[in-house]
């Protein structure tokens, strides 16, 4: 009797059949029956009833489950003390990331790069999202760290955060707007930009949260004639005068031509953030706190 057998049994059951097992564990499923026939084999009796549209077990089988699962729990606990002591990491750890959360202030290849090649056997998943929709997925266990930009004006309750990136929220212009009048312009009121086609990007990020909070404080709705996820798209669209794009400033670049120029937004004064946040009691796994940690020391606290 070998444990991959008694994996294979487990997963049959938990599946209901040979092919959705086969798939989960990446075994061709003609093996994998085989294996189950060895095993039933050596025990003397039948394991798996066969004869239905779903495979079920047999009594025999049934009473076999919980000492097989109680073995496979065992040899991972094994594995896991042994890890342990030798400071080696197993397992998975999710990263959400929000789409242009960082721009060049930090380089996720280079650094997911280092903290793999730091933890060979620890699998690393990055996803991406709005930041409203990662918020829910920390607080739901979906995902164990997150860097995004923050809808919240007060921290959800479940969640801890440490902010990475504050800056201000800049109106960048084509050349030749009227805002840039008169010459030296270097802020714009909020209200003047009431009746003006913005550019922004989509509802569940912080910036178009921050946009809409400070419009509704101005009184007005804000009229957001371009959506897109990407801060370098948003100015393109800005240079090529289709709107005035609302970024955070350092991130609109010279546009084509270098044809963009950036206003600071004032009256009120609007900021994009980004933190790194996790839930409240931590990160759930060894993995996830030594990811933790490690962008941490990485990714420098918002002086501000």
């Amino acid at each position: 009797m070998e444990l991959r057998q008694l994996r294979y049994l487990v997963a049959v059951v938990e599946e209901g059949g040979f092919t959705r097992a086969a798939a989960r564990l990446h075994l061709a499923q003609p093996g994998l029956s085989a294996q189950i026939r060895q095993l039933e084999k050596e025990l003397g009796q039948p394991l798996l009833d066969r004869s239905g549209r779903s495979v079920t077990p047999t009594e025999v089988g049934r009473a076999v489950l919980p000492y097989a699962r109680a073995a496979l729990a065992a040899a991972d606990a094994v594995r896991q003390t042994v890890d342990e002591h030798t400071g080696l990491l197993r397992g998975k750890v999710t990263l959400g990331l929000v789409s242009g959360a960082t721009g060049h202030a930090f380089d996720v290849a280079a650094f997911l790069a280092e903290f793999h090649g730091a933890h060979p056997a620890l699998e690393v998943a990055l996803t991406e999202d709005t930041s409203e929709r990662m918020q829910a997925a920390l607080l739901a266990g979906e995902i164990d760290i997150a860097l995004l930009g923050p809808t919240w004006e007060e921290l959800p309750p479940g969640l801890t955060h440490r902010t990475v990136i504050d800056v201000p929220l800049c109106a960048a212009v084509a050349s030749g707007d009227p805002l840039l009048v008169p010459a030296g312009r270097t802020a714009v009121p909020l209200a003047e930009l009431r009746d003006r086609p913005l550019i922004c990007l989509p509802r569940g990020t912080g910036v178009r949260a921050a946009l809409e909070r400070g419009c509704a404080r101005a009184g007005f709705r804000p009229r957001v004639a371009f959506e897109a996820a990407s801060p370098q798209v948003l100015a393109q669209f800005a240079a090529r005068g289709l709107g005035i794009a609302v970024l955070p400033l350092g991130e609109e670049g010279p546009g084509p031509g270098g044809g963009l120029c950036s206003l600071r937004i004032v009256e009120p004064g609007l900021r994009a953030r980004i933190v790194l946040a996790w839930p409240a009691t931590g990160p759930a796994s060894p993995a996830a706190r030594a990811l933790l940690e490690r962008l941490r020391d990485t990714l420098p606290a918002s002086p501000r």
